[in-house]
Order: C-alpha cells, then sequence, then structure tokens
C-alpha cells in the first residue's frame, strides 16, 4: 500500500500530517509531495515541512490512496494545479481512494470526482462544490465509494483512521486505535470513534 499527500503553502498542518503519521504507523508507504520545484513548503502556521518528492517525481499509478489536505491558500493552489487534477482524475478512473478535508473538497470539485456523490466540506466551501452529487452539512466525515470528505482539523484522526481501515482493514485499524491511546482517550473525554 502507498499514498500520496500532497502539500502546497499554506496547507493545515493537522489536516496534512495526521494521515502521514498514522498510515506510517500502519505501515503504509506515504510520500508528501510538494506541487513545486522545492522540497521545503510552509504550512498555514508557518512550520516547514520537507516533502518526500516534488510533483514531477510521481506517477498515480504506483499510488493506492491520494489525500489532499485543506488550508488556505493551499487548497486554492492544489485546485488550480492541472497536474494534481489530473493526477486525481486518473486515481478516480481507477477507482483508487481519494480523500480531503476542510477546503481540500474544492480541489476534488474542480477534478469532477464528486460528481454523483455525497461529500462535506468545511462550513463556508459550499459554494465552491457545484459539481457533486448532494453536499452533507450535518456530518464530520462523508465517505462515498472511493471518496472520503471531511469537514476540518478536529476530524483529521478519524480520517486518518477511516484510511487505515479502507486500505488494510479493521484489525490494521484496531491495533492502531491501541498503540496511540484511543481507550484512555475515549475514557478520560467521555467520547467514542465509533
Amino acid at each position: 500500500m502507498k499514498a500520496v499527500v500532497f502539500l502546497a503553502e499554506g496547507f493545515e498542518e493537522i489536516e496534512a500530517l495526521t494521515p502521514v503519521d498514522y498510515l506510517r504507523r500502519a505501515e503504509i508507504e506515504v510520500d508528501t509531495v510538494s506541487i513545486t520545484n522545492e522540497k521545503i513548503v510552509k504550512g498555514s502556521h508557518l512550520i516547514p515541512v520537507v516533502a518526500d518528492k516534488l510533483i514531477k517525481d510521481i506517477n498515480p499509478c504506483n499510488y493506492d490512496l491520494c489525500y489532499i489536505p485543506g488550508g488556505m491558500p493551499a487548497a486554492k493552489t492544489l485546485k488550480e494545479n492541472d497536474d494534481v487534477i489530473e493526477f486525481i482524475k486518473e486515481m478516480n478512473d481507477e477507482e483508487k481512494l481519494i480523500a480531503s478535508i476542510c477546503a481540500g473538497p474544492i480541489v476534488l470539485n474542480r477534478a469532477g470526482v464528486l460528481k454523483n456523490k455525497k461529500a462535506t466540506s468545511f462550513p463556508g466551501f459550499e459554494d465552491q462544490l457545484d459539481n457533486i452529487g448532494e453536499y452533507i452539512d450535518n456530518k464530520s466525515l462523508v465517505k462515498d465509494g472511493n471518496i472520503i470528505t471531511s469537514r476540518g482539523p478536529a476530524v483529521a484522526i478519524y480520517e486518518a483512521l477511516d484510511i487505515v481501515e479502507m486500505l488494510k482493514g479493521r484489525e490494521s485499524k484496531e491495533k492502531l486505535l491501541k498503540e496511540i491511546q484511543q481507550d484512555k482517550v475515549e475514557k478520560d473525554y467521555n467520547f467514542k470513534t465509533k
């Protein structure tokens, strides 16, 4: 299993790096990919991240998951990048898993992969999702076929956990939940992952 996480200036750090961390813990190979010719990409809180690769050096046929983090102006920049859009289209044509969070669904909208799909986003981006089947505003995370969308930073861990389950199965997700002490969090904060 192999995943790609696209990075553009202004990405939301927790939304981009939580999935990288959780997927790698689940022994899924992850490439962080800069969409420019520079490997250093600054997040929305000015945290510099060194990407593993540049977009010019990757091919969709080598990946099982494409993940689009939110954050502005990162989502807008990814949306306007034709190479990112073509990459997503090719992944979708192969029915591979595509996930996005926060403002990230606007990128999927431009790629046309949300057509006839249910999706969500960070509140306020609904008007930029004009090419979807149905906008869901009462759920934090929406799965429809090979597409996962979610609302914002607080959902990043749950989206990452669902991705692990979709790629490697329930047992891998359960193992990861134990490793990250999720049972303790649920007890201490009186909430459940599902």
